[in-house]
């Protein structure tokens, strides 16, 4: 059985954006005219995050969306891998956007062209040490962010934006959770997943999040997977709106591709059709 833990704790600077609810008015002026923003976020790496985000945007593209993805994870990229996009093609990144380089638009990247009937940009972020090694000393205004979400909605005709944020939480993260319109917490059948992820659930109701999803992955296979929604359900008073169980076939696919691209018959896949539902729902 999974244990929340009775923390009551804010991570240090966030409380400060708890307090801050102008970023909760920013939202209400966003929605209305900006695509929909769904953050996928997890407290600990290696819960599969990336994937998920990645597998969403081809699921919502395959509906015939306009989709952007965008990498906030700027300590440790890696989306662009997933839709076979190399470092080194990567012309302009999220990084030159917020140092000034670049416009937002310049930092799309059109990925997976004429295999969808709608479009995915992918926004990835650099993997150049000194541009990594520059963000984590200096920092960035957040407000650029922002901005970025504004125009990238707009310029691009952007039905939905993916965020795919960086893992635990810090300020950047908490900023990209309040103005989305839903959050996707991807979690492990793990007690520290549990103690991280009931920590992000009470912040995220700090935030006023609209709407707090939970997709629990790499579940074993002898789990069943009713009961283990319906505990987490009770553990968290969240819904889960998805059970994955561990994978082998996805383990072999080492993130060459994105998953649902190629196994839409899948468990897993009709599994996180079912998410984009509930997501789309909101």
């Amino acid at each position: 059985m999974p244990e929340k833990s009775g923390l009551n704790c804010v991570p240090p600077r966030a409380a400060g954006i708890i307090r801050l609810r102008s970023v909760w008015r920013l939202r209400e002026r966003l929605v209305g005219f900006l695509a929909r923003i769904f953050s996928v976020h997890s407290f600990r790496g290696g819960t599969g995050k990336s994937n998920t985000s990645a597998s969403l945007a081809v699921i919502f593209a395959s509906r015939g969306l306009r989709v952007g993805v965008i990498d906030t994870d700027i300590q440790s990229p890696g989306l662009h891998v997933l839709f076979g996009l190399k470092g080194s093609e990567v012309t302009h990144s999220l990084n030159d956007y917020l140092w000034g380089k670049s416009t937002i638009a310049e930092t799309a990247h059109p990925v997976l062209e004429g295999q969808l009937p709608g479009q995915i940009y992918l926004i990835p972020s650099s993997v150049r040490p000194d541009e990594i090694v520059q963000v984590l000393r200096q920092g960035y205004d957040m407000r650029k962010l922002t901005a970025a979400f504004r125009d990238l909605s707009s310029e691009l005709n952007l039905d939905i934006l993916l965020i795919d944020t960086h893992p635990g939480l810090n300020e950047e993260t908490l900023f990209s959770l309040a103005i989305s319109t839903a959050v996707l917490i991807v979690l492990r059948p793990d007690q520290q997943d549990y103690e991280g992820t009931g920590v992000t659930v009470d912040i995220a109701r700090s935030l006023e999040v609209p709407r707090i999803l939970l997709l629990i992955n790499k579940a074993p296979r002898d789990y069943e997977p009713a009961q283990l929604k319906q505990s987490v359900e009770q553990t968290f008073k969240c819904e889960v709106a998805g059970v994955l169980a561990h994978d082998d076939e996805m383990l072999k696919l080492g993130s060459r591709e994105v998953f649902v691209l190629h196994h839409r018959d899948h468990p897993i896949s009709q599994s996180l059709e079912a998410v984009a539902d509930r997501l789309m729902d909101g």
